[in-house]
């Protein structure tokens, strides 16, 4: 039978409507069902069991008091104890047996409730599945998952997520193979906009040029890096100490930002990429018939993809110049940094191009930039 509570204001409603009013005829227990809103099997029950408890249809309504509807319930709800039925009784005889094959156990795999629910038959357990699986549920673990812990998003233009991912097969144009393409995907975590480069390999040469890129479209470059454990990128992977390659610590060194590189097998030390991969393959690679890898990576240049609209709080903030920028320059002297002259005056970072005079924002040189050392840009 299963377990439902019973309402004392239920019982003593459908006793008023059984016992009628007067000038009307009695009413069935139709018409009550209907007018209370309960089945026509409940009413029966209320009503045979007030009549077991003394109450008659001659009675007025002061009969029906707390002690003949505490009678009534006590005889329609079925003896708990603890508020579960015999079925749960019965299944507490198995709690250590179903916890191990909810947790699975050696080379065993975990187990389904359904099929936990046909072993048990086979041992003379027959209860319903909804029970066994509040069972499973409360008592041996199952379907339990761990916290999450939202990390906040931090500052514009702090972290950028990076990671490949396969997307399919192309004809390269030059030699007529069949070769892999894969996705350079770059995802800020404040504004969650991405940035897409595509390339053959998975090299150093290609992750530099889709870095390139990526800071050419974002309009100059994040203060930390968050990558994959790219075998470019990290030559000895470590979750306290990672080993760096050369060849990525000049570049990083080069460009000015820091590289915090996820653990392995941690996807959610880079969420916000992660999920990317699939966005990325399904909703721009599948159902495209591309004739070269210039011509998929065209769709990709003027804009980023977003698989969501960004939040009110995600809107881009770049910074205004007076061409696109590329990375900013400090003075050799102040590193302070450099700025074009023009009517932006210093609200225009300097772009490293040698048609416009620069002036320092902080000291009077002009024209004195370092060319080694290129500072973020804040604008994601």
């Amino acid at each position: 039978m299963a377990f439902r509570e019973v309402s004392v204001n239920e019982i003593r409603e459908v006793l008023r409507v059984w016992l009628g009013v007067a000038g009307l005829p009695a009413p069935g227990y139709r018409t009550i069902a209907a007018y209370c809103g309960l089945d026509r099997k409940t009413v029966r029950r209320y009503v045979e069991a007030a009549q077991a408890a003394g109450l008659r249809r001659d009675d007025d309504l002061g009969a029906v008091d707390d002690a003949l509807i505490g009678m009534v319930a006590d005889a329609v709800r079925p003896v708990r104890p603890d508020g579960h039925g015999a079925a749960w009784e019965q299944l507490l005889g198995f709690e250590e047996q179903i916890t191990a094959w909810v947790a699975g156990t050696g080379g065993q795999r975990p187990l389904t409730v359904t099929k936990i629910h046909t072993l048990l038959a086979r041992q003379g357990c027959v209860v319903p599945y909804r029970t066994l699986h509040r069972f499973a549920s409360e008592r041996c673990g199952f379907g339990r998952k761990d916290l999450t812990v939202r990390v906040a998003d931090g500052d514009p233009g702090v972290e950028c997520q990076v990671d490949f991912g396969y997307l399919g097969m192309l004809t390269d144009a030059d030699d007529g193979r069949r070769r892999k393409v894969h996705a350079l995907i770059f995802t800020a975590v404040y504004s969650r906009h991405m940035f897409v480069w595509l390339s053959y390999s998975q090299t150093l040469t290609a992750v530099i040029a889709g870095c390139e890129a990526a800071w050419e479209f974002f309009g100059g470059v994040f203060a930390v890096l968050i990558p994959d454990n790219l075998k470019p990128v990290i030559a000895d992977a470590d979750a306290v100490n990672p080993q760096f390659t050369h060849g990525w610590l000049d570049y990083a060194g080069h460009a000015g930002f820091l590289t915090d590189p996820a653990r392995v097998a941690s996807p959610k030390d880079k969420p916000r990429v992660e999920r990317a991969v699939q966005y990325v393959r399904r909703n721009f690679w599948d159902g495209e018939t591309f004739t070269s890898i210039e011509a998929a990576q065209q769709p990709l240049r003027p804009g980023v993809v977003t698989p969501r609209a960004p939040y009110a709080r995600h809107h881009v903030r770049v910074r205004p110049s007076c061409s696109p920028p590329r990375s900013s320059r400090r003075c050799c002297r102040c590193r302070g940094f450099m700025t074009c002259r023009c009517s932006r005056g210093s609200r225009c970072i300097a772009i490293s191009t040698p048609r416009s005079p620069r002036r320092c924002i902080r000291c009077p040189s002009a024209g004195s930039v370092s060319t080694s050392t290129c500072g973020p840009i804040p604008s994601w």
